[in-house]
């Protein structure tokens, strides 16, 4: 073998040697932030107009700090699309720990009364609701958890004796 070919096998295991390390560096092994909504507090309603505040908790499991660049986000009970929006602001999570996030929503429901009306009519009867969205993170380098949560709620749990 002449000293060309061998010098070109070397520069080769050279860069694939480098190229597998580059990709350690986007892959940091930290596990993606746990995002739940907690709570849904409505502020104002009229007729055509409703006001709610959404609280999100965002609990971080790894050892440094979460920066957070924005949450997209669509909430349905059950057919029904309560609400739909972005948040843009950022904040941080510090490590091991959790924040909640307060996310106010403008919406119209009045063209959904009579479904709604129909999902209340049974207090105790649980109605389904979901919660889809996307939380981006990083400082540097961007990455977004898609989010995925499903359940039921029981309005009679909600409403004031």
């Amino acid at each position: 073998m002449d000293s060309r070919a061998r010098i070109t096998r070397t520069i080769a295991l050279m860069m694939i040697l480098a190229l597998s390390g580059c990709a350690s560096w986007f892959d940091s092994g930290e596990k993606d932030p746990d995002v739940h909504l907690v709570r849904v507090e409505l502020v104002k309603a009229k007729m055509l107009e409703q006001r709610f505040k959404l609280y999100f908790r965002i609990d971080n499991p790894n050892d440094s700090t979460l920066t957070v660049r924005g949450l997209t986000y669509r909430i349905q009970l059950d057919a029904i699309k309560l609400a739909e929006g972005e948040y843009s602001q950022w904040f941080s999570v510090e490590a091991k720990s959790h924040a909640v996030l307060v996310v106010p929503v403008r919406t119209n429901l009045w063209p959904q009364v009579r479904p709604l009306i129909k999902l209340l009519e049974s207090p105790e009867q649980p109605i389904p609701y979901r919660l889809d969205g996307t939380l981006e993170t990083g400082l540097f380098y961007g990455n977004e958890v898609h989010l995925t949560r499903k359940g039921e709620i029981i309005p009679a749990d909600f409403i004031p004796e």
